[in-house]
């Protein structure tokens, strides 16, 4: 009989997935972006500024330029976990993201968005939690009651 945190029982890691999903869910992201800074420029020009002058760097519309992106970018994925459990980047990947309790709230799946932010912020730290969680979760996964889970094909 094996021992229920022996190599053999511990679920898989999931984190070349997690990265690779991760890079297909930054195109979608990506698309977000350059709609939501078109919006800026429209705003911008319409409010009086020359079409070809810049947003000044480091100014307060730029920040809130950068806002409006990681926002976006969290109704995207937060929207695509509550109401099909997968982004479109986890999809190819067959990954699904579940809570500890059932159905995620949004509450959690915006705890969620926020902490793996600042994850990758930190050099991915909380993505590398995952190779010595006993349970392979991220440490976002952990904070948050929720946990990605690899669907093998039916």
């Amino acid at each position: 009989m094996t021992a229920p945190n022996s190599p053999r029982n511990r679920p898989p890691t999931l984190l070349l997935r997690r990265l690779a999903a991760l890079f297909y869910d930054f195109w979608p992201a990506l698309a977000l972006w350059m709609l939501v800074s078109a919006l800026f420029t429209v705003a911008y020009t319409v409010a009086g500024h020359p079409p070809r002058e810049n947003i000044a760097p480091l100014s307060a519309l730029q920040w809130l330029l950068w806002l409006a992106c990681w926002a976006s970018t969290g109704v995207y994925a937060t929207l695509s976990w509550r109401y099909g459990g997968q982004t479109l980047g986890m999809r190819p990947w067959r990954l699904h993201l579940r809570a500890d309790n059932g159905t995620p709230s949004m509450a959690q799946l915006w705890k969620r968005y926020v902490l793996a932010t600042l994850s990758l912020a930190c050099a991915g730290l909380g993505f590398w939690w995952v190779l010595f969680d006993p349970e392979r979760r991220t440490l976002h996964d952990r904070l948050s009651g929720t946990r990605l889970v690899f669907v093998p094909k039916q």
